[in-house]
């Protein structure tokens, strides 16, 4: 469910039909498709179809869910993209890299990657997107952002160091075959209580963040240019510090869950359990509602949990008994397009048959790395007849590019 802003479809639009045919208004009720040509109007959003104006900021959800896996729902995950070219993820939770490479972005495109905390369900896709950028075609530095913890070994660097020992065999593995700079990262950690702080500041964009009501060193981000604001809040209560840096937000993303009885009888809860992660350091519907009517921003937009026909009505209904504003009820591939005068909220039509896309930069071997070293079990295990067909796959390719690849574990043994 969503809403739309007063200027969403303005009264008299001018829509060119193919062919040069007269402009027609959409008041008048009339608006002429060919039958043949591109369609004047439609309601969804094509990824990579259509240009992204200089002052204009479009954001995705790639992942609008719980901790409760879902098809229908990844865990939390949102993409900005500006006009002068940026792009920032904010969470990345489990299932959402699937949703964020749906959209056909160039992995060259999707390296800045902020985390408003380290649970699974907001930073569980990292490791995964971290290790196959590589593979993905990815050729350029991941910088990763995330605060540092109540105790050093929770901190995000820590966290980060123990997920790629945890990995070595996976990054170890992988060898020479793909461009290494895929594997370089920048961690910059910084302080979960610090309010409003300057955490980036590059190319006219400026993103800070205000701690978080959730179980210590979380936080929500403010990104702001161009003159616009974008706000998020990742896992929160509704709090003082919120209600202070995010007044008149152009977009405002603000967890919302289910109410306490929901959690009764959907997730299975215990009443004390219920009552207790459904009010705090969450935010119950009649929450949401109350902080957005306090900050008035241009569109409102509540996520973090299951969006079904039953559960929406239930939220929207409670969000309602208080604010009366612009709302989007998000779920996965809902898109905003931001720009001074107007929101427009659409879904976007992502690829289900995704290959990698190509990559910006050329590919660098890596010579001097020390290569993977197999096993004799691995050596052992291929038989000769079938490691002869194989080789000849080998040769007619490098008569195919000119190249002079030998064969390692289906080359001829002594």
């Amino acid at each position: 469910m969503f809403g739309k802003t007063s200027k969403f479809l303005p009264a008299a639009i001018l829509l060119v039909a193919s062919g040069g045919a007269q402009a027609q208004d959409v008041a008048s009720g009339v608006i002429e498709f060919s039958p043949t040509e591109p369609y004047p109007i439609r309601e969804v959003y094509y990824p990579g179809t259509e240009a992204l104006a200089e002052d204009e900021m479009r954001v995705i959800a790639c992942g609008t869910g719980m901790p409760q896996p879902r098809l229908k729902q990844a865990a939390a995950c949102f993409l900005v993209e500006l006009g002068n070219g940026d792009k920032f993820i904010f969470d990345m939770g489990y299932g959402s890299f699937e949703r964020l490479t749906a959209l056909g972005i160039p992995m060259d495109f999707l390296g800045n990657v902020f985390l408003g905390h380290l649970h699974l369900d907001h930073a569980g896709d990292f490791p995964q997107y971290y290790f196959t950028k590589g593979i993905n075609s990815g050729r350029s530095k991941t910088r990763l952002f995330g605060p540092n913890g109540v105790k050093p070994e929770w901190g995000t660097k820590t966290w980060f160091k123990k997920i790629r020992e945890a990995w070595a065999w996976e990054e170890a593995s992988r060898g020479g075959a793909v461009d290494q700079r895929g594997l370089e990262i920048e961690i910059t950690e910084f302080d979960w209580t610090a309010e409003n702080a300057v955490i980036y500041d590059e190319n006219g964009v400026q993103i800070r963040t205000i701690p978080a009501v959730h179980a210590d060193q979380s936080v929500s981000f403010i990104l702001e240019w161009n003159g616009m604001k974008f706000a998020y809040s990742s896992d929160t209560s509704p709090n003082r510090w919120w209600v202070e840096h995010t007044q008149n937000a152009d977009i405002s993303i603000h967890e919302v869950v289910l109410p306490p009885e929901m959690w009764v009888t959907k997730y299975y809860l215990d009443t004390v359990g219920a009552v207790m992660a459904g009010t705090q350091a969450h935010t119950p519907p009649q929450a949401f509602g109350k902080v957005m009517a306090m900050t008035e921003p241009r569109m409102a937009v509540g996520y973090h949990f299951q969006n079904d026909a039953d559960t929406a009505p239930v939220v929207l209904e409670g969000i309602r008994e208080i604010y009366d504003g612009p709302l989007s009820l998000a779920t996965d591939f809902m898109t905003w397009n931001v720009t001074a005068d107007e929101i427009r909220v659409r879904m976007a039509v992502p690829n289900h048959e995704r290959f990698p896309e190509p990559p910006q930069r050329e590919f660098v071997p890596n010579r001097d790395a020390k290569p993977y070293e197999w096993t004799e079990t691995t050596f052992d295990g291929y038989q000769p007849e079938i490691a002869a067909v194989i080789n000849k796959l080998v040769d007619a390719f490098n008569e195919e590019f000119g190249t002079d690849v030998k064969p390692t574990t289906t080359a001829p043994r002594e």
